[in-house]
């Protein structure tokens, strides 16, 4: 990988399990510098094509240049929001994400803009944080907590049905972990300006990490 394609802010591996096939296009949404980007051209080959969405400018230009080293000629990045995506209706194969949705306030048009841009039978395979119990409202208010993936997460069975909703279906957690102590980690000043003043037990086992699959339906053919 070309140095700096991975910034270490991701919460799992969606291209280790979505199975993604030589040909295939495949949509990141939040592609940072390219990382997951890169992992996926190398699976969809030369006869696929990955297209990277960020919505900063800065962002999308280190990628571009990170992809030009890297000599990635199947993979292109797009300036724009994941709340409205900048690629055409029913032209991706495979959307991927990486602890991205969980920061974006409206998850419910994010999962319709996923749906849009999926070819009928297209799949989804997201990493992202979910919550197994309401966090405090002192997390919820914390600057410091956004800034961690903690304060934007929602519960899981919210976010399953968040899915749903958009007109996906089968959708199911295949992996999942604990991330409670990611949050935790006294090295890291973000959590030391979070925690002040709070005991750490209150967000213990509150957060979990993970990889949720899910597939647009099939077209149905006119019977006549």
């Amino acid at each position: 990988m070309p140095d700096g394609a991975n910034l270490g802010l991701g919460c799992g591996n969606p291209t280790a399990i979505a199975g993604l096939q030589p040909g295939e296009t495949v949509l990141d949404l939040g592609s940072g510098g390219g990382f997951d980007c890169f992992l996926a051209a190398k699976k969809v080959g030369l006869s696929g094509k990955v297209i990277g969405v960020d919505m900063t400018p800065e962002m999308i230009e280190r990628a571009r240049d990170n992809a030009r080293r890297g000599g990635y000629v199947n993979v292109e990045f797009r300036l724009g929001e994941i709340e409205a995506l900048p690629v055409a209706d029913a032209s991706v194969d495979v959307v991927i994400s990486n602890c991205v949705i969980n920061l974006v306030p409206d998850k419910a048009r994010v999962f319709r803009e996923i749906a849009r841009v999926l070819k009928p039978g297209g799949r989804i395979m997201v990493s992202d944080m979910v919550l197994e119990r309401p966090f405090p409202d002192w997390v919820r208010e914390s600057a410091q907590g956004y800034v961690a993936c903690v304060s934007g997460a929602v519960l899981r069975e919210e976010y399953l049905r968040l899915i749903t909703e958009a007109g996906l279906q089968g959708a199911e957690i295949l992996e999942e972990r604990d991330a409670s102590d990611f949050f935790m980690d006294p090295k890291d000043p973000l959590v030391n300006q979070l925690l002040v003043g709070h005991p750490v037990e209150d967000i213990r086992g509150l957060v979990s990490s993970v990889s949720i699959q899910a597939f647009k339906p099939q077209s149905r053919s006119c019977c006549g």
